[in-house]
């Protein structure tokens, strides 16, 4: 049951909610430097998933991330064309496509890595340390959250160190 304190304080969440998502896509959390905006999201999830969770085929990156696997095929055609990606084809059916990381893309992964953690850094210096860990998790519990209520059976995207 939602109280009238519950209300403003659900309409305070929900407009933050919002400027961050505008915030976050006007600067795409690109880092600080030359690499700022380098690398668009989409690419980043997808090379951080390959990363952490090694070579896979279209489908499994799709349901993975709760898209389909059109949008995957789209979204991963230019960080093959750029190096990035590696399409093998997979070692027990010749015929199914596997897509992994290349040593290129795992080097770009981590100079964008490194730049937004460099930014994060910046943007949360005069915080305490467990004031990071705890926004860090419940943004982590938020996410998840909408993941399963829009996107239900998908895994969540864990954070990377």
């Amino acid at each position: 049951m939602t109280t009238a304190l519950d209300t403003g304080l659900l309409d305070d969440l929900q407009h933050q909610v919002a400027v961050f998502a505008r915030r976050a896509e006007q600067t795409r959390l690109g880092g600080v430097g030359q690499l700022r905006n380098s690398m668009d999201r989409a690419a980043y999830l997808l090379l951080n998933r390959l990363d952490r969770e090694g070579p896979m085929g279209v489908k499994a990156l799709a349901a993975g991330m709760g898209i389909d696997s059109s949008t995957v095929t789209r979204q991963v055609a230019p960080l093959v064309d750029t190096g990035l990606v590696k399409r093998t084809s997979h070692p027990e059916d010749g015929r199914a496509v596997v897509l992994q990381l290349s040593p290129r893309g795992q080097a770009r992964l981590e100079e964008v890595r490194s730049s937004r953690r460099q930014l994060m850094a910046l943007l949360t210096e005069d915080w305490e340390p467990t004031e990071r860990e705890m926004f860090c998790t419940l943004l982590t519990r938020f996410n998840e959250a909408m993941g399963a209520r829009h996107f239900p059976g998908t895994a969540p995207e864990a954070p990377t160190s």
